[in-house]
């Protein structure tokens, strides 16, 4: 039995050794494995800005007092850029033509009605063509606005509106709610997701249409020492790009904070690209030829980064959806990296999501190597 054990094991090695050969002569591979957690990470990461960042703004100041000039100044860099004055006649136009994304009109008398203990509108304009600065700038310019009104008048006088509660909001683990620290740990799972399937899918396909699957079969080699070969060769080498880019790139150029154990997370994210290597071998079982493959890769891949937390929370999703991404591996590994590299957490707290992923792996292998010998014998 030792025997057989350590002849398995050699077939393992020997034959993971011929993946790494044939990965190191695709050229084309190593550059896209290469770009993707380097120039690819830094550009996704550092390339959508998820907050308020130099947006323009005019301003219509019809009232010309001393709260309006506090209110124009209150708008400065980074969030906004220096604040346009100009004229109502101006404002359509300049909207229409994209000159700046916000308009602020504060009409005649506007300080003056507020000391009386009026309530005088401020109208602010939005040119919602883009979407999320829209969203986010109209909440920053409320809050600035205010902020100066109860700053000028005291937070007693004649200010109707007025909570009798101080709300100290208290931000963890990205205290200035940085959206690069979130999108590049998020980009580093992306692309090991992405590249794990495509590389042991394409390793299998590849394989069959050049007839040598079939020639490994006839060896006395199993399945099983196939298909693990396959899984820690192709594993091997994506696990080793995302620590260099999530140490070189994430940590040490976009400057990004690692609060937990980074042998933790490898550990994890080896286990993880057993289930997404286990999910892109059985994909490649059921796909006949390379662009077949490659539609499968687009029904499966955008769904497990669209809707596993990466993107959106889940808590936002319909609780159907939440309820059939418990079946995929990544949602639980996203759970997993968020805690330990952002809070910090250890395996006590997140040995749940090291047994799910576990689990799922071990469904897809199973399933893969079902539909591996099956699809060979339909050539």
């Amino acid at each position: 039995m030792a025997e057989i054990r350590r002849g398995r094991l050699a077939n393992i090695g020997r034959l993971g050794v011929k993946e790494l050969r044939s990965l190191a002569a695709d050229r084309i591979l190593l550059i896209v494995i290469v770009w993707a957690f380097t120039v690819g990470l830094y550009v996704a990461a550092t390339g959508m800005s998820r907050e308020l960042h130099n947006a323009p703004v005019a301003v219509v100041d019809e009232d010309g007092s001393q709260l309006s000039a506090q209110i124009v100044d209150a708008l400065y860099p980074p969030y906004f850029r220096v604040p346009q004055l100009i004229d109502s006649s101006r404002m359509d136009e300049g909207l229409d033509r994209g000159e700046y994304s916000f308009a602020i009109v504060i009409p005649a008398h506007f300080q003056r009605d507020l000391v009386a203990g009026r309530q005088p509108v401020i109208q602010l304009n939005i040119d919602a063509t883009i979407m999320s600065q829209s969203f986010i700038g109209s909440g920053y310019i409320q809050s600035i606005i205010a902020g100066e009104v109860l700053n000028f008048v005291g937070h007693g006088a004649k200010v109707s509106a007025a909570s009798p509660v101080e709300l100290l909001p208290r931000v963890r683990f990205n205290p200035n709610l940085n959206g690069m620290w979130f999108g590049g740990m998020m980009e580093v799972i992306n692309n090991i997701t992405m590249l794990s399937i495509i590389l042991v899918g394409a390793a299998f396909i590849r394989e069959r249409e050049h007839g040598t699957l079939e020639h490994l079969l006839v060896m006395p080699l199993s399945a099983f020492e196939i298909m693990v070969a396959k899984v820690w060769a192709n594993g091997l080498v994506v696990l080793l790009a995302a620590s260099v880019g999530l140490l070189v790139v994430v940590h040490r150029l976009l400057e990004v904070p690692i609060a937990g154990s980074v042998p933790l997370f490898l550990l994890a994210a080896a286990l993880y690209l057993f289930s997404t290597a286990s999910i892109g071998i059985f994909l490649g079982t059921l796909a006949r030829s390379m662009p077949q493959f490659g539609l499968l890769i687009i029904l499966v891949i955008i769904p497990l980064q669209l809707l596993s937390g990466g993107v959106t929370p889940q808590e936002s999703m319909p609780e159907l959806v939440q309820q059939v991404m418990t079946v995929a591996p990544t949602p639980h590994f996203i759970k997993l990296a968020q805690g330990v590299l952002y809070r910090g957490a250890g395996f006590e707290a997140v040995w749940p999501q090291f047994l799910a992923i576990g689990v799922i792996g071990a469904v897809f292998f199973a399933a893969a190597q079902h539909r591996f010998r099956k699809s060979v014998t339909q050539g």
